[in-house]
């Protein structure tokens, strides 16, 4: 990446409490890119508060690889609706 547009930020730790299966999906496509955890999850953030879609359809059957390795089952239909 050109360093003229790199940006400078300051990241902070937290403490997010999250589905044990969405995670191990998130873990197994960041680690599928090579990039971080919390990189993934920004870019994620980023386009979804632009409306814009943060996968390709090559990303999205890798993540759907993923959710069968670890039985997720869980659809944007879910959200809000979960319990412990």
């Amino acid at each position: 990446m050109d360093k003229k547009k790199l940006r400078k930020i300051e990241r902070t730790q937290t403490g997010v409490r999250i589905e044990k299966r969405i995670l191990k999906v998130l873990k197994g496509f960041a680690g599928y890119h090579d990039i971080s955890l919390g990189d993934l999850m920004e870019g994620i953030v980023l386009h979804s508060f632009d409306g814009k879609a943060p996968f390709s359809d090559k990303s999205l059957k890798k993540i759907e690889e993923l959710k069968k390795v670890y039985n997720l089952d869980l659809t944007w239909e879910d959200s809000h609706k979960l319990q412990e």
